[in-house]
């Protein structure tokens, strides 16, 4: 490209006819420019500012503090098959007109849908015919659990201290079930079979 130093002050119509002497005409009809977001990105930016974040992350001791925020991907600018309608619907896999139906048996779909129709059933979309999956459904008694501030480590150090109290109300349990059978105290091969029932009871 050449260098031009302009002026300080230009019509528009000179300042035109500046770009055409250093821009092919050719090249200028057939270029597509595409505008894309920040950093490549197809779309515009959409990642929340410091002001607009909400989510938390627990950082132990019953603390929460604001979360790391999410690194750019490795992908930014290229299309992601899996949104695309391609990616989400299923794709016809026989020649246009195949599945048409004879006049005799759409009279009879028509019929059906008619009668479905009048029972106040509800026909499905497109994209619900078409969709691969299907929807996950929501328990409506679903509440999400509170955020108790501790890290994944203290999660389960308390859940180890519990396991272990209960692991050893049980062996009291078993070992006193043991002394009423037997009327002596467990040796090496009574305690094993009394951890035997504990374990058995823990499992379940």
């Amino acid at each position: 490209m050449k260098e031009i130093k302009l002026p300080m002050k230009k019509s528009f119509l000179e300042f035109m006819s500046l770009c055409e002497a250093v821009y092919d005409k050719d090249v200028m009809g057939r270029s597509q420019i595409k505008k894309t977001g920040e950093g490549g990105r197809i779309a515009p930016k959409r990642k929340q500012t410091d002001a607009e974040k909400r989510r938390m992350k627990a950082v132990g001791g019953g603390k929460m503090a604001p979360a790391k925020t999410y690194k750019d991907r490795k992908d930014i600018g290229q299309s992601n098959v899996k949104r695309s309608p391609a990616g989400r619907e299923q794709q016809p896999t026989k020649e246009r007109g195949s599945a048409r139906l004879d006049p005799r048996e759409a009279q009879r779909k028509a019929a059906r849908e008619r009668r479905a129709a009048k029972a106040g059933a509800k026909p499905k979309t497109a994209d619900e015919l078409l969709a691969k999956k299907a929807k996950a459904k929501v328990d409506p008694n679903y509440k999400p659990a509170k955020a108790s501030g501790m890290t994944r480590a203290e999660r389960m150090s308390v859940v180890r201290k519990g396991e272990t109290k209960l692991r050893n109300i049980m062996k009291g349990q078993e070992t006193e079930k043991y002394k009423k059978a037997t009327g002596q105290d467990p040796d090496k091969k009574g305690k094993m079979k009394i951890m035997g029932r504990v374990h058995q009871r823990m499992s379940n």
